[in-house]
Order: structure tokens, then C-alpha cells, then sequence
């Protein structure tokens, strides 16, 4: 769905979702940017390739997004208690950040669902990208988990695919052939510059994040909402499991993403609201 989540969510029923993902822009303070290239072997080209062949790069598209917000908590909190309104007395919030803003968003989820909604930090740490040479390079997000009503979600760890034991000789050899449950800290590659999910749009999550995250927290047939969803990888692994899902953006990039990568969706626009 084309339009602005902050129109779209109050025109949805009380709850109505059994599980709400999302992975706002996290206010870096810059224009994020993916550009798409294509490379042609060239004598004379920009790029030195294996066994020291050269080749020319062309630049064949770009798709991005203005992540600057004055008023981040401003912005999220009327979305997030849209959110804790549509979500089943079993439901689950999972609101993906990263260091700029986690401490702030932890204390918005606590007053609008409340301490007592509070299921998990999740830390999903991964080792790509840039290097800084005058601190500890950031390599982790952060997943705050919050549920509707304390004691009462749903949560089915047996449909969480297990994970190998960091140490298997010690666990014995029954317990290392069927692994581990995943703990509140994920190990996981980012999205791989030549892998088959990769999209060209930015910041695009791995769809094994998503999994685990659909797999624990939704049945079959339920009703899954992302309303930052950018490339589409919530609706993506919905389908893979069965689930039902609604996915919501207003950039025309991430919507031309989405339909591209979920063909047999179907998508409406949503007109801005009168002010």
C-alpha cells in the first residue's frame, strides 16, 4: 500500500494484526542511497577484477530516502500507539533501531505499551561494512519486542529454526545434531551485495532476520503489518510461511521495489489526508 502509515493506520480495525515489524528510518542525518551498476569488460576501465581484468562501471539506477527527522519520538509515537491498538490481546511489536536512537525509543515503547509490555532486547550482530579507526566499530541493530497484553502473546519457539552450538562437543552429540533455540543475540550476515534477495534499495534486512521473527511470533493465516517496509522483505517471508501480511510505504522507490519482488500482491494508494 502507497501512502503515508500515519494515514493508513487509523483507518484499520482494533485488533486486527497479530504481529507488527518495523524498521523505521533510524535518523542518521543523511540521505541513504543505493546505487545499482553495471559492469562491462574494458581495457581502459575504472575497475580491476579478477586476474587483473579492467572494467567500466555505468550507473543504471539509484533509489533512496531523506533519513533527517527534528522530532524522531515526535514522529514515532502516535505510529506506535497505532500500532499497540491494532494488535491482537496475543500480539507483538518488534521495532528494529540502531545505536542513534535505541535509548530513547526504549523509554517511547515503555510509556506507550508500558514496562510490564516489555519481551526483549534483541541484538543482531553481523560484521560487514565500514571500519571506524577512532572507536569500537558499530556492528549490531537493535530489536525492542513489546507485547499487547504481559503474560498473554503468542510465542512458539518450536517453529524457530535451531541454530548450531558454538561449542558442540560439550553439549553431546544428540543435542549438537538437533542445535540450539536462537537466544536475544543473532548472529546473522547482512544481505549480500550479489545474493538472489538483493533488491538495490537501502538498508534492506536479510529475510532470516524476518524469518525467526514471523516464525515465533504469528500462526499460519495470521495477519502480519510492517508500515516502514521499504523492500518488502516482511511480505517476502510472510509468503514463504503462510502468513497474511500488509505492507506500507510512501516512497514511490520502495513501492516499485515491492512490486517487482511481491508480483502477486495487490496494491492501493492511500491520498494524504486533509490538514
Amino acid at each position: 500500500m502507497q501512502g503515508d502509515c500515519a494515514d493508513v493506520l487509523p483507518t484499520l480495525p482494533d485488533e486486527s494484526v497479530q504481529l507488527v515489524y518495523i524498521d523505521p528510518p533510524f535518523n542518521t542525518g543523511k540521505q541513504q542511497q543505493r546505487r545499482t551498476i553495471r559492469t562491462t569488460r574494458d581495457a581502459d576501465g575504472d575497475r580491476v577484477g579478477f586476474g587483473g581484468q579492467r572494467y567500466a562501471t555505468t550507473e543504471v539506477g539509484r533509489r533512496g530516502y531523506l533519513d533527517v527527522h527534528d522530532d524522531y519520538l515526535g514522529m514515532l509515537e502516535p505510529l506506535l500507539t497505532q500500532a499497540r491498538r491494532l494488535l491482537t490481546v496475543s500480539g507483538t511489536l518488534y521495532l528494529h533501531i540502531d545505536y542513534r536512537e535505541a535509548h530513547a525509543v526504549k523509554l517511547l515503547l515503555d510509556a506507550v505499551f508500558g514496562r510490564e509490555a516489555f519481551l526483549n532486547e534483541i541484538i543482531w550482530a553481523y560484521d560487514f561494512g565500514g571500519r571506524a579507526r577512532d572507536r569500537w566499530p558499530a556492528k549490531h541493530d537493535t530489536i525492542f519486542a513489546y507485547v499487547r497484553t504481559p503474560g498473554g502473546h503468542f510465542f512458539d519457539q518450536d517453529a524457530v529454526e535451531r541454530i548450531p552450538y558454538l561449542a558442540p562437543g560439550l553439549v553431546g552429540p544428540e543435542k549438537a545434531a538437533r542445535g540450539k533455540l536462537p537466544t536475544d543475540v543473532w548472529w546473522h550476515t547482512i544481505v549480500a551485495t550479489n545474493g538472489r534477495e538483493k533488491t538495490g534499495y537501502p538498508n534492506q534486512k536479510p529475510e532470516g532476520i524476518l524469518r525467526r521473527v514471523i516464525s515465533a511470533s504469528s500462526r499460519p493465516g495470521d495477519l502480519v503489518l510492517d508500515f516502514f517496509a521499504g523492500s518488502g522483505t516482511t511480505g517476502a517471508v510472510a509468503t514463504q510461511l503462510g502468513r497474511r501480511y500488509l505492507l506500507v510505504d510512501r516512497n514511490p522507490d520502495a513501492i516499485e521495489v515491492m512490486r517487482a519482488r511481491l508480483p502477486d500482491a495487490t496494491f492501493a494508494v492511500i491520498a494524504p489526508s486533509a490538514e
